[in-house]
């Protein structure tokens, strides 16, 4: 498995959560939404023109910048 950032999944893609490189205030913000470390993140779809990722973890879907999603490294599956 390859560790790559969340934002350069396409969608249908999956992968668990390796890590967060983000600020204290993100942080807690992600980790509020279910971003935590070992947890399954899916690409439902990716908005267009460097728009949002639509993600789901567990049964939670949720929109998340590309510059957020930028801040998390996953293990593609």
């Amino acid at each position: 498995m390859a560790i790559v950032k969340l934002s350069t999944l396409a969608a249908g893609e999956s992968g668990v959560i390796a890590a967060l490189h983000a600020e204290d205030e993100l942080y807690h913000r992600l980790a509020a939404m279910g971003f935590r470390i070992g947890k399954r993140v899916e690409i439902l779809r990716l908005g267009r023109f460097s728009g949002p990722l639509h993600l789901r973890i567990g049964t939670t879907d949720l929109m998340l910048r590309r510059s957020d999603a930028n801040k998390i490294d996953v293990a593609a599956e």
